[in-house]
């Protein structure tokens, strides 16, 4: 019943355009409730991470700051973004904090040498651009919506920094002693499912295999000691280019 109530309080709210919690004290506020739960996605300036850049100063499901409450009240259906039960004020608080975060800092780069670099070094071989490339490594068709310059730098120079679970490396040696290996899919006690670096998906029961193990790395190379700094910025100006027709951000 709290729940409901509280909701219909902030459905009421959501009719208002204008933040009642917009004082340079709100700000503050609402930074750290940000940097407490929503950072570990969002990056802690909202810069963007598991989940998308917040401090483009627009945002893919929000235009209005009644928009913004009502997104983070009730999350978005179909992402790993949750609804937050918090109480109105502190609800309002964090979008004071996110309107203050401002433009987020453009890529200093050149993007048609960064899509030769990005052709040159063989990324499509892993990755996928509206369609085109292989489907090993993340789809980059809106990598430049979903995560800042900073994070795809980051990324670049250190892959292992931040590796889903889906692109963990299950390798073990099967029962005709040749070593295998690939991106887990799935696992239990019996079994392990994965796709080998063939795009090939395999079932394995594991009493049948030796020196099985997952490791928490990406297959991704680092590039810190292989692209000098104007080839990183451009590269990272090419992969923020990336974003889909009519995003916002």
């Amino acid at each position: 019943m709290l729940r409901l109530l509280l909701l219909g309080v902030i459905g009421a709210a959501t009719a208002q355009q204008t933040n009642p919690r917009a004082t340079p004290e709100d700000v503050t506020a609402g930074g750290k409730t940000f940097r407490s739960h929503c950072a570990p996605c969002h990056g802690l300036e909202g810069s963007g991470g598991r989940g998308p850049a917040l401090n483009t100063g627009r945002f893919h499901h929000a235009t209005t700051d009644a928009d913004l409450l009502r997104v983070i009240s009730n999350g978005i259906q179909g992402t790993e973004m949750p609804g937050q039960f918090y109480e109105e004020d502190k609800l309002w608080q964090v979008v004071a904090y996110l309107r203050s975060l401002g433009g987020r800092p453009s890529a200093v780069g050149n993007q048609a040498r960064g899509a030769a670099l990005y052709i040159k070094l063989g990324c499509a071989q892993c990755h996928r651009i509206a369609g085109q490339g292989g489907r090993l490594g993340p789809d980059l068709s809106e990598i430049g919506r979903s995560r800042a310059p900073s994070h795809l730098r980051q990324a670049l120079l250190d892959p292992n920094g931040d590796v889903r679970q889906r692109y963990w490396l299950v390798s073990f040696v099967d029962s005709a002693g040749r070593k295998q290996e690939g991106f887990l899919m799935n696992e239990d006690t019996y079994t392990v499912q994965f796709i080998d670096l063939n795009e090939r998906l395999h079932s394995v029961e594991k009493h049948r295999v030796s020196s099985y193990k997952v490791e928490k790395v990406s297959k991704m190379p680092s590039y810190k000691d292989q692209l000098g700094e104007n080839q990183i910025n451009d590269l990272v100006a090419f992969l923020a280019s990336q974003r889909p027709e009519g995003s916002s951000q």
